[in-house]
């Protein structure tokens, strides 16, 4: 009776494991640095949007973060589409140009937002505009390259 007991458990385990993303996969590492930089954005958002508090220091930091991670998905971009749990269109490996150029448009975005956060007092209205431009870089990789 107790081998039964004991099998179900490891059965519903190994089924777990078959349908998960290997955090060290390219795949892996990239959601990773997606969903950090969408938490990060969230936060910043919820700050000019009112939801949250707005923290001058706490935005500032959010930024550079934002900036950092910015710069870290295209290296788990492997050279050929290798995992087809990807929510990446075939066409991010076709079109590598355009890729790139939204990325890069990304980076530049952040970079501007962080910028806009070294000129003191902080003011939201002053920090919409930047943020918005990251938050527009996003949509236009998304609405090109990821398979919804």
């Amino acid at each position: 009776m107790w081998k039964k007991a004991l099998l179900i458990p490891v059965v519903c385990l190994a089924l777990v494991a078959c349908g998960g993303v290997d955090p060290d996969s390219p795949l892996g590492q990239r959601q990773a640095v997606f969903k950090q930089m969408l938490k990060t954005s969230e936060h910043l958002g919820g700050m000019l949007r009112g939801r949250l508090a707005f923290d001058p220091t706490a935005f500032a930091e959010g930024s550079k973060r934002l900036e950092q991670l910015s710069r870290q998905p295209w290296q788990h971009f492997p050279q050929v589409k290798e995992d087809m749990h990807s929510q990446a269109r075939d066409e991010v490996w076709q079109r590598q140009a355009r890729f790139q150029e939204l990325a890069r448009a990304l980076e530049q975005s952040t970079a501007r937002l962080l910028e806009a956060t070294t000129r003191a007092p902080l003011a939201a209205a002053e920090l919409a505009a930047p943020l918005q431009r990251v938050e527009a870089a996003c949509e236009a990789c998304h609405k090109e390259f990821r398979a919804f």
